[in-house]
Formats: structure tokens, sequence, C-alpha cells
């Protein structure tokens, strides 16, 4: 076959010049490779390059060079050689010579499956298809990329690689799952990159950053980056074998949720944070010594600068550059792993922040986010609420859910979701089905824990069952009532006495978990110390109450930093914990307390089994609003009950008859007035005998004195039941 003249092969085809303006959204009918018989038209974009050559495989073995010829002003430059040879682009710039293969010459990317993984709305591993991933094709190295923007006319990835120049490299459109996507050779992991849009209306807006990027810079800055795909090497086999049963609804599950950036500064600089090995060396002994099972950490995605809490989060695929590099947040959580600590995150699936470089009008619509935003003024900064009922953002969502608990191992997840306006209620019970049986299905072994938002009944009965498939609800209510009633003047706590009964008759409706979490930590601009009523000592007393009275009730445990060290300030989340006063003889009674609280709560089956059955609590004085006492039972088969009193007032109560189910010695096993926790020392002796006294509908009782704002534990020896 006769070759063609060269007006065939150097004829500039139609639609160059929309290449040359940056409104090309078809660079593949242009550039690469075109058969014309017997040889294959080459044509290329490089608009500053100042030479460009084919490097053309020849059959014989070898290669040899070839000149392309420049055709216009623009940049396109067209060669020729044999059909089907292989070849190479010799590029040289004003500062050297660069040889690559040509990003237009590969074939279709994404496969059929892949495509339509995403378009369904299945629960999957999106981030293993989207986004950008080092791999070879054809035996070339190089970064895939794919985006979804199916109303955008035109899409180039642009990055340092070529001088953040939307013309450059333009994508395929892949028409039928509206996904954009190229090859680009010679690149690899520590590159930035974004995306630049050509909207539907002809407007270039914000160089995007990537929905499923895996790394980012340190804010303010914004691009993605690009990470290799190389495997941790995990140390935590045992206990990940091990983890559903640490997590299961018998288990003593009590979390110390923290604020990564807050929690301590290096050198107590406001503008520093520390690393995730830092944070490993630090915060997980502190936490350890705590008597914690679990760190709960407040959203470490990446966002934006001026979300100071880390919600709503950006990058919902990226741990926060902050902090370090992705592996040495993995390196924390093995870790965490190898002291048997869980780790728990805060994962927020209903908001993102309108900053334009993210996901908030995408490729020039509402793509991500819902069309119709709540009603009430559009305030600058206020957060958009995901489209839950569209399905390729609910796969989306997901797909974030099953990449931190698969990739990063993490134990758990608490599902941070603010309460809907009625039209959208039904969506996101939707979406919050579909993730609980993806996780149920993938992850087994994973808690999964809903937020206090959610009023629906069925939280944590499975999906098999018709409900929500939640591992736990977070009970906010209980510790809300407790402080209400703490603040209040001990001469009037009686008249409340009510509220507190109140929250046993909705304590097991669901598998609680009590939960002080972070939004007590700024509540009227005081922290929960200064709320408290009384002078010094009092408010003292009424926090180690407070601890204590949660510890002895029914539910998992979840406790916010500081209140551990009896943080007198409010929360700052850009500042950090008060370390300076940390070692004063009040923190360090409350830490030691807190310790106690969480080993016993660990130690005593009774005070953990029974946490979500009605059978493992049962009370014993629940009228005395006189003296402002509560006392109740905690037990479980085959092993001692625990009895649990509180005296609410600063008034040391003596003779105080309780009637328990057992003749025989109750020994004190703790005293929130202990002088090592910083109380005065007020109580039993150690313990007391129960004797045939009937009290309170038991045949047995014993005579107590209760310490002044204090909670007394009391148990038997397990030989001593009868």
């Amino acid at each position: 076959m006769p070759r063609p003249d060269d007006k065939i092969l150097y004829a500039i085809p139609d639609g160059t010049g929309a290449l040359f303006d940056g409104t090309c959204g078809d660079p593949f009918s242009i550039l690469g490779r075109h058969n014309a018989g017997s040889v294959d038209i080459i044509r290329v974009f490089y608009r500053d390059a100042r030479r460009v050559r084919l490097v053309v495989a020849r059959r014989n073995g070898g290669w040899a060079e070839r000149p392309m010829r420049r055709v216009d002003d623009g940049g396109l430059y067209i060669g020729h050689i044999s059909a089907g040879a292989a070849y190479r682009l010799k590029v040289t710039w004003a500062d050297g010579v660069e040889e690559t293969a040509d990003p237009y010459s590969f074939p279709l990317l994404l496969s059929e499956r892949e495509m339509d993984l995403f378009l369904s709305g299945r629960p999957g591993r999106l981030d293993q298809v989207m986004g950008a991933r080092p791999m070879r094709v054809e035996d070339v190295a190089g970064v895939r990329f794919a985006v979804w923007a199916p109303h955008a006319r035109r899409v180039s990835v642009v990055g340092d690689f070529n001088i953040w120049d939307g013309r450059r490299h333009p994508m395929r459109l892949r028409h039928e799952a509206g996904i954009w996507e190229i090859f680009i050779p010679g690149i690899g992991a520590g590159e930035r990159y974004k995306y630049e849009i050509l909207d539907h209306n002809g407007r270039i807006g914000p160089h995007k950053s990537d929905p499923f990027a895996l790394c980012a810079e340190i804010p303010p800055a914004t691009a993605s980056i690009i990470v290799a795909p190389s495997p941790f090497s995990w140390t935590d086999g045992e206990w990940m074998r091990d983890r559903g049963c640490r997590q299961s609804d018998d288990a003593p599950i009590a979390i110390y949720e923290v604020h990564a950036p807050s929690w301590r500064r290096p050198t107590g600089d406001p503008a520093l944070t520390m690393s995730w090995d830092d944070l490993a060396r630090e915060l997980l002994p502190h936490a350890r010594d705590g008597g914690f099972s679990h760190i709960g950490l407040m959203p470490v995605m990446e966002h934006p600068s001026g979300w100071v809490w880390g919600c709503p989060p950006l990058g919902l695929f990226c741990p926060s550059a902050r902090h370090g590099a992705p592996e040495g947040f993995a390196r924390f959580v093995d870790a965490c792993h190898g002291m048997q600590t869980g780790v728990i995150l805060d994962w927020m699936p209903d908001r993102l922040p309108p900053d334009m470089h993210g996901n908030a009008c995408f490729d020039g619509t509402a793509l991500y986010e819902h069309p119709h935003p709540p009603a009430g003024p559009l305030t600058e900064g206020r957060p958009l609420f995901y489209d839950l009922g569209r399905r390729e953002v609910r796969g989306f969502l997901i797909s974030s859910a099953l990449m931190w608990l698969e990739r990063y191992h993490l134990d758990g997840l608490r599902v941070d979701t603010q309460p809907v306006s009625a039209d959208r209620q039904e969506e996101m019970a939707v979406f919050l089905r579909e993730l609980n049986e993806a996780i149920a299905g993938r992850v087994p072994g994973a808690a999964v824990i809903a937020s206090d938002t959610l009023s629906t009944s069925g939280v944590t009965v499975p999906v098999t069952q018709g409900g929500m498939g939640f591992s736990f609800q977070c009970n906010t209510a209980l510790p809300r009532v407790l402080s209400a009633y703490m603040e209040r003047d001990p001469l009037w706590r009686g008249g409340f006495h009510g509220d507190i009964i109140a929250g046993s008759d909705t304590a097991f409706s669901e598998k609680f978990i009590l939960c002080h979490a972070h939004s007590f930590g700024m509540r009227d601009g005081r922290s929960l110390l200064s709320r408290l009523a009384g002078d010094a000592w009092q408010k003292q007393a009424c926090l180690r109450t407070y601890l204590s009275f949660m510890w002895g009730w029914p539910g998992k445990k979840l406790l916010f930093m500081g209140l551990e060290l009896a943080q007198e300030s409010v929360w700052n989340p850009e500042g950090q914990l008060d370390w300076d006063s940390s070692r004063l003889p009040a923190p360090v009674g409350m830490r030691r307390m807190v310790g106690d609280l969480n080993r016993l709560y660990r130690g005593y089956p009774a005070l953990h089994r029974g946490d979500c059955a009605p059978d493992g609590f049962s009370w014993v004085i629940r009228d005395d609003t006189q003296n402002s006492v509560f006392a109740w039972l905690r037990h479980t088969v085959g092993s001692a009950p625990v009895l649990v009193i509180c005296n609410m007032t600063p008034v040391v109560r003596h003779d105080y008859r309780v009637g328990v189910p057992y003749r025989g010695y109750w020994r004190e096993i703790l005293n929130s007035d202990a002088v090592e926790y910083g109380g005065a020392g007020v109580g039993n002796a150690g313990g007391v005998h129960a004797h045939d006294h009937g009290a309170h509908g038991f045949e047995h009782s014993c005579v107590l004195t209760l310490p002044p704002l204090g909670v007394l534990y009391l148990s038997m020896a397990e030989a001593d039941l009868s």
C-alpha cells in the first residue's frame, strides 16, 4: 500500500483550534496514533517545546529517531511511522531533553466492570479505581487518572509535570459513565496535581483537588499528591483476628476521644502539630495508662484551613498532611494495636465544605452536593450536604468508609450526621443501611457507631431485622441530664431527681455508648468543671461523682480529652490541653481515678457484660429525693454483682442502710472521695458486712457511710456468693 502524500500526512485536523484554546473535549480524536493505511500518523501537542522527535522501534531491533514537523504556531507536531510500530517521544525543551511515551497512544483504561461499579453505586473500593493510581500500562510506568465530571466539556490533569497548563493533558471522556481518564507516563509518587475543568457554560473555575486523593498538601496549599500503592508492613495480625470479641456487646469499651492537633502542640506552639509518630510515643501511653480500650479520633481527613475541628472534611480518602504522610497514620494505628488499643475515627458522610477547590460545584453543577440546600440563608462558609439520593455519591461515600477500615486497619467509625429535613430522612436511612451492610460484609468485627442525632428507632437492630444496622449509638442525653443536675445547687437537686431516674427508662432502647464528647468541651464557652456547683473543692468532687456515676451506669463509655485532667479551661481547638497544670494534685488525682474506673470497668464483668441488656441493671434506691441518693446493682451471670451508691449532696450520710442480694462482706472497690483522688477520705474502711436485715426489697442489707458528693462501688468476692 503506497504511503499517503504529505498533504494527507501533515493535514491539520478539524478541532485543533479547540485543542489550542483549551476547549477540546475529545483530545484522542486529534492526538496520538491514527492509521492511514501503511503508516500511522502521530500527532502531539507541545506548546513550548523547541523540537519533538519520534523514537521508533526497528523491525530488526534497536531504535531510530525520526523528526516531527511543527505544523502551526500553537504547538501541534505531526510525524509518521510504519503502521503498528512502537514509538516514544523525544522532546527538547529550553532547559533539557525529555524522552517519554505518548499519553495519547494508550488504549481505554477503565474496564466495563470498573465503570459499572461506580455507576451502580454498589459498595466497593472505588479508591482503587478512581483518582491517581501509579501503575504500568503496556509495560510503561506512569499514573492513571480517573475523575467523575459528567457535565464538563473538558477535564485536564494539571501539575508540576506540565507547568499547570490545562492544554497539555486533556482527558478522554467515557461517555457511558461520565468518567474522564488518561494515563500519563513518566510520573509517579510525590507529584502534585489537580484537575482543570471547563464547565458546560464554557467557564474554567478554580483547579479542583481530586475527590479520591490519598494524600494532599499541608493547608492552606490545596494540591493533591500522588502516592505509591506499596502496602504497609502491618504487625497487628493477632489484634485483627480477635478484635470482633473486643468490640462486642459484652466487651468493656472505653474510648478516649482526641482532637489530634490540640491534644498537645510541639513546644506549645499553636502553629505546630505533632506527627503521627510523636502521637504514638506520647498520646498512646497516656490513653493506655488511663485504662482506655480505644482512642477515638475526631476527623483526621484533610480539611480546609478554617475548619479547626477537622469537619466537614474535604479529602474523604486522605489523612491530613498536618500530621505527616499517610504511612505515618498507618504506623500510628499499628502501634496502637501493638499496645492493645483500638482506634475509632469520626467519619462525616453528610456534609462537605463549600471551598471551591473541593467537591462543591465540581463540574460546574451540584454534582456531589444536594441541589436544593436546606432552608435558611446560605451564608459564606456554610457547609453543603451530600446528595445521598444519588447512587454515585452513596458509592463514593461508602468507598471512603471501607478504605479507612481496610487500608488503615481502623477498628470502627463513629458516623457523625446532622439532623436532616423530613424530605431527606428516607435518603439518609437508605444510605446508612447500605453503609452498614457493606461494612458488615467486607470488614466483620469493625464497629459502626451512630451519632445521637439519629432519632429513629432500631438504630442498633440488624438490617436483616428491619433496623439501621449500627453496632452502637451515642447517648449524650444521660451525660447532659447528669451534668445539668450537678450544675444545680445541691439544696435543689432533689426536685430534679426524676430527670436522672428517667434515664433508666431508655437505657436499653439501643446499644448505647455514654458520650461525654467534644461538644461538651465548648458549651457556653465554659468547661464542665467551671459550670459545676460549689466552691473549688466541691467542683472537683462533683466532677469525680459525675464520672463515677457514668462508669457505673449501663453503656459503653466515651470521654473527651482533658476531663481526665480536670481541665478548668474550655477546650480550644487551636491551642492544647493545659499540660502545665496537669501535675497539680487535683489533675493527678482525677487522672488516677479515671484509670481506676476503667480498670474496674474492664475487670468486673458485671460492669460491662450487661451494658446492652436490661437484666444487667436493677434499681436499689431511686426515690430518696430528700437525701439525693441513688443506688443500683450491676450484675451478670456467673460473676459478682457491683453495687453503685451515689450521694449527690455535700453532706456525709452516716448509718445509711442499703439493701443487697447477698449477706457477707462487701468490699469497697471504689470510693470517689478517696484521698488519692483528691477527696477527703470519708468511707467505710475498705468494706462492710451485710446482715439479715431486709431493705429495698432484699433480705439483706448493709449500713454505710456515704461520702459527700461521692460515689461508692462495692462488690463481693466470688467465693462469698451464696
